[in-house]
C-alpha cells in the first residue's frame, strides 16, 4: 500500500534571471523585472512529498524528523537568506528560476533517501505561482 507524507518549509532567497550569454537588451525582453542587475527576493513556500510503503514495524513511509532535518540542512540552511545567483554552488552557471530550484531540491533530497521512495517537490515562487518535479 503507498502512501504519500508531505512536509511544508520556507526559505527566503534573492536572485536574478539572466544568461550570461544574451544581451542586456535580450535579457529585458526575456526576464524583465526579474532581470534586475541589483537582484530581487521571493518568500519561498516548499512542499515535500514522500510516496512509499507504510513500514510495517514503524507504520512510517518515512520518519518524519528525518524528512525535517534533511529539509532543514539540504535546503533551508543552503538557500535561506542567500542570493542564490552568487552563493549557491548549483546556481553558478544555472539561472534560478523557480523550475531549476525545484529541480535542483529534488537532486538534493534523492540523494539521501532511500532508493525506493518517490519524491515530488512543490515549490511556490508566489501565492499564484508555482512549479512540481517528481523526476524525470
Amino acid at each position: 500500500m503507498k502512501v504519500t507524507v508531505s512536509r511544508k518549509a520556507h526559505f527566503n532567497a534573492a536572485h536574478r534571471l539572466y544568461r550570461k550569454d544574451w544581451s542586456h537588451e535580450k535579457n529585458d525582453e526575456v526576464f524583465g523585472k526579474c532581470n534586475n542587475p541589483n537582484f530581487h527576493g521571493h518568500n519561498y513556500e516548499l512542499i515535500v512529498s514522500v510516496t512509499g510503503d507504510i513500514d510495517k514495524e514503524t507504520g512510517y513511509v518515512i520518519d518524519m524528523k528525518v524528512l525535517k532535518e534533511l529539509i532543514k540542512t539540504e535546503v533551508e540552511d543552503a538557500f535561506d537568506h542567500k542570493n542564490l545567483n552568487l552563493e549557491v554552488a548549483e546556481f553558478k552557471d544555472l539561472n534560478p528560476t523557480a523550475e531549476n530550484i525545484a529541480v535542483v531540491i529534488y537532486n538534493k533530497l534523492k540523494l539521501k533517501l532511500i532508493s525506493n521512495l518517490e519524491l515530488e517537490i512543490t515549490l511556490y515562487e508566489t501565492p499564484r505561482n508555482f512549479v512540481t518535479y517528481a523526476g524525470e
